[in-house]
């Protein structure tokens, strides 16, 4: 006879949560990001896609995504055509992630977003 399993611990907590739980209940935090993602999301992940493409060379997606480092450094070296060439290949990279795959890599499930520094220090 095999034990099924139902329930794992939270990655930022250690909550104990269901395996069906998509937020855990203790933190906030996401347990299956693919999954849960809110919906949504895809007007950023076109706004950017445009502004990589069409303004790509001035860091225009960067600021709009909070890199602002980023962004900046496109700026700086907008006159060399370089960042309009890196521009066409990331409106590429982000036409080709998926809504929840973007929005994971590019900030919406940043441990911020997740819980608030007071959930988290009474964690740690």
């Amino acid at each position: 006879m095999t034990k099924r399993l139902t329930a794992k611990k939270c990655p930022t907590c250690g909550h104990t949560v269901y395996l069906t739980a998509d937020i855990c209940p203790d933190c906030g935090a996401y347990q299956n990001p693919l999954r849960s993602a809110p919906s949504g999301v895809s007007g950023r992940r076109l706004k950017a896609i445009f502004l990589a493409f069409l303004l790509g060379s001035l860091g225009l997606h960067k600021f709009y995504l909070g890199r602002t480092a980023q962004g900046l450094l496109y700026l700086v070296f907008c006159w060399t055509l370089i960042p309009a060439i890196a521009g066409i290949f990331e409106s590429i990279n982000y036409l080709s992630l998926s809504d929840e795959a973007f929005e994971w890599k590019y900030g919406l499930f940043s441990p911020k977003s997740t819980y608030d520094s007071k959930t988290y220090n009474a964690h740690h």
